[in-house]
């Protein structure tokens, strides 16, 4: 074995999770909150299907890819009609963006082990993270936190390259959890591994077909297969 393959093996783990529908099912939420931005513009809501499918991608992107042909000034509009709807949601006697089942206990198994350091990349602005990590508890848990205010969207790899150089682990010690193609070939372009969940809001062909080197049904797994790669 030579020095850098040494090196790479006394290095922790480095899992990545997504947010929205990794840790937390907020499609309600983002499906009420595009209907209202583009109602308020105008402009035909886009099907809730259709918006669930570009949930992942960073705010312009996502919003960019569901309205109609439309200036940038329209985009930034409808964008910020985006923002102050969600806000509004959030506001609500009835707001729910729960995490998911596991979630909570899997990310506290993690970050007591000493072999292991978790990160985060979304397409959530700063704001939003801070927000949802602050309501429920997590902000602890994570060494690194790589959001829509750091990198250009998904699947560009930069929010993994930042959360390497920030933790100082090289690729093959990397997990980006994920549920959307989005978040798999953000892992494939930045050469680590991806692993895909089955309880988001990809299908499972989708996260094969963009690369996908794990695919897993429950939070318990994750355990499981970091402890596995780490053996092999």
């Amino acid at each position: 074995m030579n020095n850098e393959s040494m090196q790479d093996r006394d290095q922790p783990k480095l899992v990545i999770f997504d947010c929205d529908g990794t840790l937390v099912d907020s499609q309600y939420v983002i499906i009420g909150a595009m209907k209202m931005a583009f109602e308020n513009a105008g402009l035909a809501a886009p099907a809730d299907y259709q918006t669930r499918g570009i949930i992942g991608l960073s705010l312009h992107e996502a919003v960019g890819a569901l309205a109609p042909p439309i200036d940038q000034r329209q985009l930034d509009d409808l964008v910020e009609g985006y923002k102050v709807a969600f806000i509004e949601q959030r506001k609500s006697p009835d707001f729910h963006e729960p995490l998911f089942p596991g979630a909570q206990e899997i990310l506290a198994n993690l970050a007591g082990r000493p072999d292991i350091l978790l990160g985060v990349a979304t397409g959530k602005s700063r704001r939003g993270v801070d927000v949802l990590f602050e309501r429920e508890g997590l902000g602890d848990y994570f060494f690194t936190i790589q959001t829509a205010d750091d990198a250009p969207s998904k699947p560009h790899p930069g929010m993994i390259e930042n959360a390497m150089n920030a933790c100082g682990v090289s690729g093959q010690n990397v997990f980006m959890i994920g549920d959307t193609s989005y978040d798999m070939a953000m892992a494939r372009n930045a050469d680590v591994k991806a692993v895909g969940v089955g309880w988001g809001y990809h299908e499972r062909h989708r996260l094969q077909e963009a690369g996908a080197h794990h695919l897993i049904e429950t939070f318990s797994e994750i355990s499981e297969l970091v402890t596995l790669v780490e053996e092999a």
